[in-house]
């Protein structure tokens, strides 16, 4: 695949045009939730024929669908529904890996790198939101084994740039072998940033989302601050969207209905982010500020905010904006 390259102060960002380097043949896609699911969909549709995909996940509903979706399919690579995350693995070039929590990763690792586990220079590119230091001890168990290289590149983009192969990679890999991940990258989503060296990627992607988790409640609480002193909300997202407070919450999702008519706040807080998931990526956000001794005294009130909200029955399984509700905010 041939790659531009443009440079953002420190920062890489890669977008791909052409497909004409050689690909591996053999694939296999260890987790299939609500991302990986529509990730794997994508990556076997654009395989050649001649290739294969190997599927794993431990839901065999999610997995019998996926199987029956790709299979018919009129183009695409071949399918194989594995019995194990180590059987999806004994054949694959590249394995990909999306999965909840450090734990799993960790778990399913374990499963894979056995001495039963042929010896190949393998690719393993792990898409799991999960905390650096976990990541790189997992990345030093591929090397000991002697097995291949393992990447981290979380993604951005949600269910709907999964579905429609526009996801936004955060790499953390070493330069000599992005034209290696890059291109298999490109066939679930639009951009890849190259963060650094191995656990970069799962490091840029968290700090962006403690500072979004945080801009949310500030956003939540202005809004409600405002509206109590009188003010139109439609008003005041105006006085914020052109003035130095301006940012994602305020902007783009807004949390008061009616501000936005396609902001989840709009449709009772349905759809977007859950706010289970901001809870977990605050909380990993923490873990990995522990690890690098960073001081971070508003991360530890936001959780618990976040906490608390998603445990409440009118908010949880909502959108993260739904901590204006949570915070008593006017939804008249």
């Amino acid at each position: 695949m041939r790659v531009a390259v443009t440079r953002l102060g420190g920062l890489v960002q890669r977008r791909g045009f052409a497909s004409t380097s050689r690909r591996l043949d053999n694939y296999a896609f260890i987790g299939l939730g609500q991302m990986g699911y529509q990730m794997a969909k994508n990556l076997q549709s654009k395989l050649k024929p001649s290739d294969k995909v190997a599927i794993f996940d431990v839901n065999p509903t999610a997995l019998e669908s996926l199987s029956a979706e790709m299979k018919a399919a009129s183009s695409g690579a071949a399918v194989e529904v594995a019995a194990s995350a180590h059987d999806a693995s004994k054949e694959a070039d590249t394995v990909i890996t999306c999965l909840p929590e450090p734990q799993h990763v960790r778990g399913v690792y374990d499963s894979i790198l056995t001495s039963s586990l042929p010896k190949k220079d393998r690719l393993f590119i792990d898409c799991s939101t999960i905390d650096p230091t976990t990541s790189r001890q997992v990345a030093q168990t591929v090397t000991d084994a002697g097995q291949g290289t393992f990447v981290d590149a979380p993604m951005s983009g949600g269910v709907v740039g999964a579905t429609a192969g526009t996801l936004t990679f955060m790499l953390g890999a070493e330069s000599t072998i992005l034209p290696r991940v890059e291109p298999t990258l490109f066939l679930m989503g639009k951009k890849v940033l190259h963060c650094g060296d191995q656990g970069a990627g799962l490091s840029a992607k968290l700090a962006n989302n403690y500072l979004l988790a945080l801009n949310n409640i500030a956003t939540a609480e202005a809004m409600n601050l405002g509206i109590r002193c009188g003010l139109d909300p439609k008003v005041l997202a105006n006085v914020l969207n052109v003035s130095t407070g301006r940012c994602w919450p305020s902007e783009i999702n807004n949390p008061v209905k009616g501000v936005l008519e396609n902001a989840p706040a709009s449709r009772d807080y349905r759809g977007g982010f859950g706010i289970s998931l901001m809870r977990k990526d605050l909380r990993l956000a923490l873990v990995a500020a522990e690890a690098a001794q960073a001081k971070t005294e508003l991360g530890t009130v936001g959780f618990g905010m976040y906490d608390k909200a998603a445990q409440r029955e009118d908010c949880k399984d909502r959108d993260f904006s739904v901590v204006y509700r949570y915070l008593g905010g006017k939804e008249e």
